[in-house]
């Protein structure tokens, strides 16, 4: 018979004093970039640790009281603890980047707001590149020093799990995260109870508590509605990453939003500065309005004020990836607060659609967000181009350059995405200043001086070690999925060390074209069959589990393999996450990437690959587009798009063939001595030492730190002086100006009349301008000039202010001067000027000279 209990009890070890502080180790996720503490808990019990999943809070748990006294009484492990205790310590305490640069202009905190995180594999409360930039973006800022706080949520179940059938069809499961027993502590209140808030939801209240990850410097608040005092239905608002229906969206969005700016409210962390990273957090700024205007503020005075602290990053290059919010939906969840607003319904709503005043429009996150945040960046130089043309109609009289959406490219945090041995290559050549400093470019070329076989030698490590964890994975898939074991013949002829190895791992949207190298298989073919120069291909990635086409590619692949004979040189390695991605950017040679031009916002995959020697192979989109350049890796195309899918594909589907059979794999096995591919190491050298500088998220935090965070902090407390005196003033000349803005005319312009100029010239003007109403100093008038385009348009190179003529009410004169030779053009215009405003141009008021841009 089976005895069942009548209760359980978990036992949990005890920490010998002198080894204490694991706990401190083990909860703070500096070990997901630190190797040296990772290998400390896997010294503990080693195969503990791999039962565990590499998850050292749980690894504390579970370990047995007598293996950890005898750690505590083991030299070399006492030795190992005392160095990474010491290094914990110091890199807690000692000055940063942030304290040497912006502590006089940036000292308060900024609130970063993300719906997922990517911090490690056993957090799994992410599912793919936004959440890996959110993790990457936290730690950066916690190397920085810089006094930031995250917040998102806690998913019970995070994302999916990937598992293929014998057949390779994917399936999912949903396993729960057991919070108690991950790096996550909850967050208590001054009496030592949980910390709980209540948030009002249609006909009831929803209780929400939280979690702290310590990440580094910077914690990270988790909020969770799975406790006792609420419903089923909403214990199940956090349950799931991006699952369920659009009110279970927006319930997720509140409680990220709103949510978000009550706990960091209760904590005593104020919300000046806030990043939304992507616009699911975007209802933070009703939370923050409500907040101003029960302090006395007017709605459009509470609107000028978080405004000017917020930044908003989209990372959407189409309007479907956007959340959208039926008016009923809206009115449902937030029609008890549009009076606490001072709002009526309508502009409530105007505030998220995209042409104000035309009813029956959903409520867009990301137009809202736009439209209550002072800063608005793409992921890359070509995405804020996409997105000014996906907003472009929100500024009908701006013209596309000037449409107020700027750039900040995303880059990877090099110390949790290189492999050990290169990192140690680093170490040696560079000296260690490259772990602090990533994006010293100076630094990262001495790269070149590095002997071309020591280089080659850490760089195959990686590749070894993908081509063991692969064997591995694909014995366990075997051996679930059929119940037979894999002999060790077998595993030993999938994948050869000597062969070009080319990876594909993301996300399996359509869109990305995961099956572009089987359009032609008579030459894909030709180049894994090669008998002298062959090469093999290992793809990871999940479809959404309601994408069916997602999920034929997967399939695809797999059967195209086995068809053809060629499982040992095309292997899909199942459930793709950071730990398998870790594997795969430390051994690839070549990291491939084929989306649909332009719909990749950025991509932060193929940076990763950059300091473990791996080169890309991409179409020129996303980051790629600003990245490439020859001898840095390879284009698929040449950056031009046609209408028709079909007749795209066909041409990067050729120019990737024509890419490997002529440059790569030649380049590859151009084994000139005989010994190592030195033209292949020359590009791997360039490669690291041009774009690993660039393309890290230590420049990237650096540029939203002293482009974003410091300009938000210096306007919002210039807001805020003398009981917010500057706001109150602000919406009351924005309202001034768009009431008078129709009576704003230039009569004319004069100028010089010569078609013909030397480089170096000047040309005089003037203007005659009617304010109506206004007065000289609500505007700023401009001439306005640049290259022309084919189309005779003006391409925006720059302005120049025109100063007011005193003797004449309304008259104003400059020069332009055109340093450059060829053909430019030029006009006038006004626009709206108050020295306390951020960006004039985001008010989309205009006025142009009769003869201006199309």
């Amino acid at each position: 018979m089976k005895v069942k209990p009548l209760a359980t009890v978990e036992v949990v070890p005890v920490l010998p004093e002198n080894i204490s502080s694991l706990r401190d180790l083990a909860y703070n996720v500096l070990w997901s970039w630190n190797p040296d503490i990772l290998s400390l808990f896997q010294a503990l019990d080693a195969d503990l640790w791999e039962a565990v999943g590499h998850n050292p809070a749980r690894l504390l748990r579970e370990v047995s009281q007598h293996r950890l006294t005898e750690a505590a009484q083991s030299p070399s492990f006492l030795e190992h603890y005392d160095r990474c205790l010491r290094f914990l310590e110091r890199y807690m305490r000692e000055p940063s980047w942030f304290d040497k640069t912006c502590m006089p202009a940036t000292p308060a905190d900024v609130v970063y707001f993300s719906m997922e995180y990517g911090l490690s594999e056993v957090l799994p409360v992410y599912s793919g590149g936004l959440g890996v930039l959110s993790g990457d973006h936290l730690k950066s800022s916690s190397d920085l020093g810089l006094p930031l706080v995250g917040i998102g949520l806690a998913y019970r179940q995070g994302y999916f799990q990937q598992l293929l059938t014998a057949d390779g069809y994917q399936t999912e499961t949903y396993p729960e995260n057991d919070f108690e027993r991950l790096c996550m502590t909850p967050v208590l209140d001054s009496r030592g109870a949980r910390l709980k808030i209540t948030m009002s939801f249609p006909g009831r209240n929803v209780v929400v508590q939280a979690w702290r990850i310590q990440v580094g410097r910077v914690p990270l608040y988790l909020l969770d509605t799975d406790v006792p005092e609420n419903s089923p239905a909403d214990r199940r608002i956090t349950y799931m990453l991006y699952g369920g229906d659009r009110e279970t969206r927006i319930q997720q969005e509140i409680v990220l939003g709103m949510g978000g700016v009550e706990l960091v409210s209760r904590l005593g962390i104020e919300t000046t500065v806030c990043h939304m990273n992507e616009g699911h957090s975007a209802f933070i700024q009703l939370a923050r309005i409500a907040r101003e205007t029960k302090r006395g503020l007017s709605t459009d005075e509470a609107v000028q004020l978080i405004s000017a602290g917020t930044v908003f990053t989209t990372h959407t290059p189409v309007p479907a990836g956007i959340d959208q919010f039926p008016s009923d939906l809206m009115d449902r969840y937030f029609g008890h607060i549009y009076g606490q607003l001072n709002l009526s319904r309508e502009e409530l709503l105007s505030l998220g659609s995209r042409q104000p005043g035309i009813p029956g429009q959903l409520f867009n996150m990301a137009i809202f967000a736009i439209r209550t945040s002072d800063y608005t960046n793409g992921v890359s130089r070509l995405h804020a181009d996409v997105s000014r043309s996906l907003w472009e109609d929100s500024w009908p009289n701006l013209p596309h350059d000037e449409i107020p959406i700027d750039y900040v490219t995303n880059g990877v945090h090099m110390s949790t995405w290189i492999d050990e041995h290169m990192a140690a290559l680093y170490d040696k050549y560079l000296g260690i200043e490259w772990r602090r400093n990533p994006d010293h470019k100076e630094l990262w070329s001495k790269v070149r001086d590095i002997p071309d076989e020591e280089l080659w030698e850490a760089h195959l490590v990686g590749r070894n070690a993908l081509l063991n964890f692969t064997r591995r994975r694909l014995a366990e898939h075997r051996a679930r999925t059929t119940g037979v074991e894999m002999s060790a013949e077998q595993l030993e002829v999938i994948l050869d060390p000597q062969i070009l190895t080319i990876g594909f791992a993301r996300r399996f949207a359509t869109y990305k074209r995961a099956t572009l190298l089987l359009r032609y298989p008579e030459r894909l073919l030709a180049l894994l069959r090669d008998p002298k120069r062959p090469l093999q291909l290992v793809f990871a990635g999940k479809a959404h589990p309601q994408d069916d086409a997602g999920k034929a590619l997967i399939h695809d692949i797999i059967y195209f393999a086995r068809s053809q004979g060629l499982e040992n040189r095309i292997v899909f390695l199942e459930n793709y996450d950071l730990g398998v991605a870790r594997y795969l950017t430390h051994g690839v040679d070549v990291w491939l990437n084929t989306p649909r031009r332009p719909l990749e916002a950025s991509g932060t995959s193929g940076m990763k690959i950059l300091p473990n020697g791996g080169l890309n192979l991409s179409v020129l989109d996303g980051w790629w587009d600003e990245a490439y350049a020859p001898g840095l890796g390879w284009p698929i195309g040449r950056g031009r798009t046609v209408p028709d899918e079909k007749t795209q594909d066909d041409r990067d589907a050729q120019s990737l063939y024509d890419t490997l059979e002529k440059q790569i794999v030649p380049l590859f096995y151009g084994y000139e001595d005989g010994k190592i591919p030195r033209r292949w190491i020359a590009s791997m050298k360039e490669s690291i030492a041009e774009l690993v500088p660039r393309f890290n998220s230590n420049r990237m935090v650096k540029e939203y730190c002293e482009d974003y965070y410091s300009r938000a902090l210096a306007r919002s407390r210039h807001l805020m002086e003398d009981n917010c005196a500057g706001a109150k003033a602000l919406a009351v000349w924005k309202e001034r100006i768009r009431a008078a803005w129709n009576g704003v005319s230039i009569a004319g312009v004069k100028t010089t009349p010569s078609a013909t100029l030397s480089s170096g010239a000047e040309v005089e003007l003037s203007t005659q301008v009617n304010l109506g109403t206004l007065q000289p100093g609500d505007v700023e008038v401009q001439a306005y000039f640049g290259p022309l385009r084919a189309d005779g348009s003006i391409a925006f190179s720059g302005y120049q202010v025109l100063e007011a003529d005193s003797g004449t009410k309304g008259a104003y004169f400059g020069t332009v001067t055109f340093p450059e030779s060829g053909r430019f053009g030029y006009t006038v215009r006004v626009i709206p000027y108050h020295p306390l405003i951020g960006n004039p141009l985001k008010m989309g008021l205009v006025c142009w000279a009769p003869v201006s841009v199309a």
